[in-house]
């Protein structure tokens, strides 16, 4: 059975809108942990113990809403360019 190709279409856009979401939020959070590290700069700070400090409800929710800020812009200038 052949697929409508408006649909692998649609695909494509989701799984990029979706990599790319999650690109940004990756990028935040290693923003956060490099920052735990270099502010707070404790002996014997751990990986776990600085990932523990900045992966709270809060810090996901600003995430969120900034990698889909930072998509609608991407996509805004991409269809302008």
């Amino acid at each position: 059975m052949r697929q409508n190709p408006g649909d692998q279409r649609r695909h494509t856009a989701l799984w990029r809108a979706v990599i790319e979401i999650v690109f940004i939020v990756f990028l935040f959070y290693s923003n956060l942990l490099m920052g735990e590290f270099t502010v707070s700069n404790g002996q014997g700070k751990s990986l776990a113990s600085a990932f523990s400090d900045i992966a709270t409800g809060t810090n996901f929710a600003i995430a969120l809403i900034s990698a889909g800020i930072g998509y609608a812009v991407f996509e805004f200038l991409r269809e302008k360019l």
